[in-house]
Order: C-alpha cells, then sequence, then structure tokens
C-alpha cells in the first residue's frame, strides 16, 4: 500500500465501513474491502502514535525552554 495521509486513510476506512454496512457488496468482495480496512486502520494507528510522540517531544521541548526561560 503506498504511503497515504491520515485523512486519505480515514476517507477510505469509512468508504468501506459504508460499503460493508450497506449489505450489497458480495461476499469475496467485502472480504477484500474488509482487508483493506484492517490495513488502513494499522496506517491510522500509525500515524496517530507518530503525531503523539512529536506531540509530546515538543511538550518536553517547550518545558525545557520555559524553565531555562525562568532561571535566567
Amino acid at each position: 500500500m503506498p504511503a497515504m495521509t491520515f485523512d486519505a486513510a480515514m476517507k477510505r476506512l469509512e468508504e468501506i465501513v459504508s460499503l460493508l454496512e450497506s449489505g450489497q457488496t458480495p461476499l469475496e468482495e467485502s472480504m477484500k474491502l474488509y482487508e483493506e480496512g484492517v490495513r488502513l486502520t494499522s496506517v491510522c494507528a500509525k500515524k496517530l502514535e507518530q503525531a503523539e510522540q512529536k506531540l509530546t517531544t515538543l511538550d518536553e521541548v517547550l518545558a525545557k525552554e520555559a524553565a531555562q526561560t525562568r532561571e535566567d
């Protein structure tokens, strides 16, 4: 699966859910959609984890800068 943004992955995941919930998709296609959905869920989880790590790092940097400012 090519690199995908979080928003694109979520949009496609929503499309898949809608298709599966409609009950109009043949079994074979439903299985393929389900598998794609599982992969997209993994992509979204990874992107959220990366964003959380960036925010944590930023918070740490800002806290250090604030502490340094108070010491000066």
